[in-house]
């Protein structure tokens, strides 16, 4: 059995920039009240608000190249296990991995510092961003 799969890198691209987009929603105009007191980022001084605008450039960029990786790495997944690509199969592999991965290490990082509101948050966050990427990847064959 060979590990090797032909990824469309179309597809992956194409996944990095919806996640881009369904993150700025969820945190935006849906949930980004919420999310901020969440997180206290409503209680930082107008200095600790100034220096991280400095540093969320490189902040987008880094989660975009994380993004890269993931969908990359699922991409790779649902080719290799895939009988026939389709949009849901694609999107069940997402799921799954959502399900076994994203919410229980979102629930660990919540139950040992976190808090539950982020869990929330973030875990719906990663279904709908993992969803999306599924259908991509799967409708790009």
């Amino acid at each position: 059995m060979s590990l090797h799969v032909a990824v469309n890198l179309w597809a992956v691209l194409a996944s990095a920039v919806v996640s881009m987009i369904v993150g700025s929603v969820w945190y935006g105009p849906l949930f980004g009240k919420v999310f901020i007191k969440a997180t206290g980022m409503d209680q930082w001084s107008p200095e600790k608000q100034a220096e991280m605008k400095k540093k969320m450039m490189w902040s987008y960029l880094g989660q975009f190249i994380a993004s890269l990786v993931m969908f990359y790495v699922l991409g790779g997944l649902i080719v290799w296990t895939a009988p026939q690509l389709t949009v849901g199969f694609g999107m069940g592999i997402a799921f799954w991995m959502w399900l076994g991965f994203v919410v229980p290490l979102a629930l660990g990082n919540a139950l040992w510092g976190g808090n539950m509101v982020t869990f929330w948050l973030s875990i719906g966050n990663m279904l709908i961003t993992l969803l999306a990427a599924g259908a991509i990847i799967g409708a790009l064959r």
